[in-house]
């Protein structure tokens, strides 16, 4: 017999339950925070792109201003996008910085995630805010902490 057969199909896994604890712990701490950078290359060249974020089922989305073309390197790539609290933590509270790498596509916001985004600001670099949306399926994540584990 080549093949075996099942009796019932696998149930499907939310997507951050196949992620490794590391890209699981990084996710989760990329949902305290609302901003970040992609990393990426331009025409050959490091570039930093700045996002707004939201996680949702293990997924990284991300709002960027058409503006500046980052989405353009970054859709159909593989990324990284990084955020910490090294400017927000409150007195006391361990510092943190975490990074996702992932395959970055673009993406239709459903009504839910266009709200959860909040305010989009009104211009950038001096032209008006036009969003594009893009998804990062976290493939490998890193944690680094100061004073503790986040």
């Amino acid at each position: 017999m080549a093949g075996r057969a099942t009796l019932f199909p696998p149930v499907p896994r939310p997507h951050s339950e196949c992620m490794p604890s590391d890209a699981q712990l990084a996710v989760s701490l990329l949902g305290r925070s609302a901003y970040g950078r992609a990393a990426t290359t331009m025409r050959a060249l490091p570039c930093l792109a700045f996002a707004r974020h939201i996680v949702t089922d293990g997924r990284v989305l991300l709002r960027m201003p058409a503006s500046c073309g980052f989405h353009r390197v970054c859709a159909g790539n593989v990324l990284a996008y990084g955020s910490d609290n090294l400017g927000s933590a409150a007195p006391g509270e361990s510092l943190w910085t975490v990074q996702v790498v992932g395959r970055c596509e673009t993406h239709a916001p459903t009504a839910d995630e266009f709200q959860r985004f909040g305010p989009a600001p009104r211009h950038v670099d001096g032209e008006p805010f036009e969003p594009v949306y893009l998804r990062i399926e976290p493939r490998f994540g890193s944690v680094h902490s100061a004073d503790g584990r986040p």
